[in-house]
């Protein structure tokens, strides 16, 4: 599947979140980079050696970046591998994955982050990276080696599911990782207002009798977290906002001037705690869904810009894990294959603009990590999607490319077929048919 010659997309409706530019546009490929783009126009007389692929209108954007990955490998491969993972992400559309450090053994040394890029480079499809643990063995009591995995390959560091209670541990954290301009990823959530939870506290899960949350776990540690950043200078990105609340503190701390940033999940975009419906465990997510109203103000705040990135937040999980009663079941969902579509239904409900959705999984959170892709101009990486939005699909879990099948999104009605997904130049995906 490799593309040696140049590429010439032609006809294309080209979406370049740097530039806002939405429109007929083409692009030129060459040598692994973009070489040429033209907005607004068609390309001059081509050379006999460059392949044509006339996109007949469908979208041509970057190819996407998605920030939260979980797979097994190491320890867990039953449920994804680090190549299953990545032909999956292809085959949505994305093009780089950042892999989570709560394996077995987690991310939390030199010699891991190393074994995982390894294994990257021998794995021909999406860009795979890799986040480093915040501390040893995901426990948020010691602090991992920081600066060390940072010199090996991490893009940032984080415990993932797991918040760090410990304040001390959490403000060291973040004044050592300032002096390697180190980001830290963390889930907002106080454990001891979210322990043995299953569902947030309210209403519905009173009613299914359910044990909760409290629906202030997360503001209240995201209070705390952005209170320790004011005071170290740190860089910390919000890890799945999922509460009205919760936006009020970051919108106040962004208005500070701090160096915040802030996620959600496609899932908390996209369903709300009815979708769980009756005990339906694959709707069992962490951080949990919330009310509706939540779900309307996560879409607002990712409209203003208050939310910067969307993930897909792809945790995978066996049916064995899934199939359980509903409190005891594992949480999380796969999702870096449903994820394009999935944001899509925003563009096609005409909640967003179709270049800011494109900029919250491509530039924003390239520019978060400093990579030179989530763009389409001459000289950046030939990471690139070509889908026809309009396409209309249902989501068919036992389709989808991971290992695992746990998706919410399992037999819903979305538009958006990805058609080609480029790598550095090379085609990665291509639809059946």
């Amino acid at each position: 599947m490799n593309s040696p010659q140049p590429l010439a997309f032609t006809n294309a409706r080209l979406v370049d979140p740097e530039s806002g530019y939405d429109g007929p546009g083409g692009v030129i490929v060459s040598e692994g980079v973009i070489a040429d783009v033209a907005k607004g126009r068609e390309f001059g007389k081509l050379g006999k050696g460059v392949r044509v692929v006339d996109c007949g209108g469908a979208l041509l954007a970057p190819g996407l970046i998605d920030l939260r990955v979980k797979t097994g490998e190491p320890g867990a491969e039953t449920k994804e591998t680090l190549a299953s993972a990545a032909r999956a992400a292809a085959a949505g559309g994305v093009t780089s994955i950042v892999v989570q450090p709560d394996t077995d053994p987690a991310i939390d040394d030199p010699s891991v982050v190393d074994f995982i890029l390894r294994r990257a480079r021998d794995i021909d499809s999406a860009r795979i990276l890799c986040a480093g643990a915040a501390t040893k063995g995901l426990k948020g009591e010691q602090m991992a080696e920081i600066g060390l995995m940072r010199e090996a390959g991490c893009v940032y560091i984080t415990d993932a599911d797991r918040p760090i209670v410990d304040s001390k541990v959490f403000q060291r954290i973040l004044t050592y990782a300032k002096g390697f301009d180190a980001l830290l990823a963390h889930r907002p959530m106080d454990m001891w207002l979210a322990r043995g939870g299953a569902a947030i506290g309210g209403e519905f899960a009173g009613r299914l009798g359910l044990p909760s949350i409290s629906p202030m776990a997360e503001r209240i540690m995201l209070e705390r977290d952005i209170a320790l950043l004011e005071a170290t200078g740190g860089r910390l990105l919000v890890d799945q906002i999922t509460s009205a609340g919760a936006l009020e503190t970051l919108a106040r701390g962004k208005a500070r001037g701090l160096r915040l940033s802030a996620s959600v999940s496609i899932n908390h975009l996209s369903f709300n705690e009815l979708d769980i419906g009756d005990y339906r465990s694959f709707a069992k997510l962490t951080p949990p869904l919330r009310g509706e109203d939540d779900r309307q103000a996560l879409i607002e705040a990712l409209a203003s810009g208050l939310i910067d990135i969307v993930v897909s937040a792809h945790a995978p999980a066996p049916a064995e894990d899934k199939r359980l009663p509903f409190d005891e079941a594992t949480p999380g969902a796969i999702g870096v294959e449903t994820l394009l579509p999935a944001l899509l239904s925003l563009y096609h409900d005409e909640r967003l603009p179709l270049v800011d959705l494109i900029r919250a999984v491509t530039l924003a959170p390239a520019e978060l990590l400093g990579l030179r892709g989530g763009r389409i101009a001459p000289g950046a990486p030939a990471d690139l999607v070509l889908c026809d939005i309009d396409a209309p699909i249902i989501v068919d879990a036992a389709k989808l490319l991971s290992k695992s099948k746990n998706s919410p999104f399992d037999g819903r009605r979305l538009q958006g077929q990805v058609l080609m997904t480029l790598v550095d130049g090379r085609v990665v995906h291509r639809a059946e048919g």
